[in-house]
């Protein structure tokens, strides 16, 4: 699938080899428009790039087309390439968890379908004990916050090794979408309002503690953390935070 050499936005580079000391994550969480733009969104520098793609499925080279008929496996999701040193995965899964209803299977607000479908694709024993841990650290939260309501999260947790290729860009309209002229400002996340527990709370060891703490505070989560159709609303630029 041919994509634009530059990100719309950050005019950083759409496809590797990145640099050395950059880090790469797949996360799906319903429509992939206004979740690219919430991760390119993520302040400080740490995000170089952002793709939306199809990942997790069995046939190669997918379309869009193809992923929505249910039948290749993918779900619609994006690709963050990330500066660790700038920002933390937990900052990125805190996002993810927080943008979005984890809860409801095989669909997203008015979307339905396999390729709307929760995941997280993981690269290295690390991530897979970050991303575990903090589903089970946000499910807590939920059952706490909805008080017998549905709090059971259904994203998947899947190895990229488990794929012959887990990410294939998607069609190059789709990239970046909501900040080109003309987008429909359409995004059917659903996202519930409730807080990942803090990272002391939920880290799988006091090494990852140390590794991965996160670099954005709680009073920027006070001031931005998602909201209903707050990425549809929001300024195409990256966050300016301190």
């Amino acid at each position: 699938m041919k994509v634009s050499p530059k990100h719309f936005v950050l005019k950083t580079p759409m496809e590797g080899p990145w640099p050395d000391n950059m880090k790469v994550c797949v996360l799906a969480n319903g429509c992939f428009w206004g979740s690219e733009k919430g991760f390119w969104r993520l302040p400080g520098g740490g995000i170089y790039a952002t793709a939306v793609g199809y990942a997790a499925g069995q046939t190669a080279n997918p379309t869009y087309e193809e992923c929505c008929s249910g039948r290749t496996g993918h779900t619609e999701a994006v690709q963050v390439v990330y500066d660790p040193e700038k920002i933390s995965l937990v900052d990125i899964l805190r996002w993810f968890w927080e943008s979005h209803d984890p809860t409801q299977g095989n669909a997203q607000g008015n979307d339905h379908g396999t390729q709307y479908r929760s995941a997280l694709i993981y690269f290295d024993s690390e991530q897979e004990q970050l991303m575990r841990a903090s589903k089970a650290a946000y499910e807590k939260s939920l059952r706490e916050a909805r008080r017998g309501k549905t709090a059971s999260i259904t994203t998947e947790i899947v190895a990229a090794a488990d794929f012959d290729q887990p990410f294939y860009y998607a069609e190059d309209y789709h990239q970046q979408y909501l900040a080109k002229p003309g987008a429909r400002p359409y995004c059917s996340a659903q996202p519930l309002q409730v807080a990942l527990p803090a990272f002391e709370d939920w880290a799988p060891s006091p090494e990852l503690l140390k590794l991965h703490a996160p670099k954005l505070s709680e009073d920027f989560w006070k001031q931005h953390a998602p909201k209903p159709h707050c990425v549809i609303r929001s300024p195409h630029e990256p966050i300016s935070w301190p």
